[in-house]
């Protein structure tokens, strides 16, 4: 069976021509479109590839792999619009179309669409940027989802608490601001942890596991600074205690514990004379 809009295991076909085939479980060959990307690839190979259908409604493959799958969410580019409707960089050859009946407002060539991507009526894949439909606020029972559990995570945008994000491409979630030190961009995909779920079965997440230590204050006016420096602070073992007193207000000694903890949880790596952002 092929999956349209997925990842599918397919076999290598020995060439015909300047074509190259794919095997599907069941017998059914789809053209590979785009490069092989591996010169050690040799017929009889299973390989990974994403199956879509092209202009003429027929399957095909490829070995690149787009930004999201069916069922998936993305922040996707805006490349060109037409009458047919907007057309969104998804990482493969083949543009994305955002049809007008998915829109919520025309989008413009160079802007960013939050969207899901879906298979229409007609098996073809299209992106709907009305994605409230998919998505719900709370999880179904407290044990949906468990204190812990690494989650995939979207973010969304940014809010007075902290940062909305989608989790699992199924639900709404927050990540507090005074948790995360660091700027994250709306449409990047990470990793997190459920934090909790609260007792409106919403969720509350983490960037860090369970069980993660609580950080300091003297820490977090660091991992702060180094957000704010890009990631990087010319301070470090070497530094003269007057040069760490300036910048944060404290001694050389409370500094050196500081960065130490923050070393130990993997938060950070110390140099001579910088510490950077893991």
């Amino acid at each position: 069976m092929i999956n349209i809009g997925k990842i599918n295991s397919l076999k290598l076909l020995a060439p015909k021509g300047r074509d190259i085939y794919l095997e599907a479980p069941g017998g059914r060959k789809l053209l590979l479109v785009g490069k092989l990307h591996s010169k050690t690839a040799n017929a009889g190979d299973w390989l990974d590839a994403f199956v879509y259908v092209d202009a003429e409604g027929h399957p095909v493959a490829t070995l690149d792999v787009p930004h999201a799958q069916v069922d998936e969410l993305a922040y996707l580019k805006v490349v060109a619009v037409n009458y047919y409707g907007a057309f969104l960089d998804w990482g493969l050859d083949k543009e994305l179309i955002l049809p007008f009946s998915e829109q919520y407002t025309k989008p413009e060539p160079g802007e960013f669409c939050l969207v899901r991507v879906f298979l229409d009526e007609h098996g073809r894949l299209a992106a709907s940027a009305k994605i409230e439909q998919f998505l719900s606020d709370t999880v179904e029972t407290a044990d949906t989802l468990k204190p812990g559990q690494k989650v995939g995570l979207l973010i969304a945008g940014q809010t007075d608490l902290g940062y909305k994000v989608i989790v699992e491409n199924r639900y709404w979630g927050l990540l507090y601001a005074n948790e995360v030190f660091e700027k994250l961009k709306k449409g990047r995909k990470l990793e997190g942890y459920v934090k909790l779920i609260r007792d409106d079965l919403k969720i509350d997440l983490s960037l860090q596991p369970k069980g993660y230590a609580k950080i300091d204050p003297l820490a977090e006016i660091i991992l702060a600074k180094l957000a704010a420096n890009g990631g990087v602070l010319e301070v470090g073992d070497k530094t003269p205690p007057e040069e760490v007193r300036r910048l944060f207000g404290t001694s050389k000694k409370a500094f050196k514990q500081a960065i130490g903890g923050l070393y130990k949880k993997q938060l950070i790596v110390i140099e001579d004379s910088k510490i950077k952002l893991v």
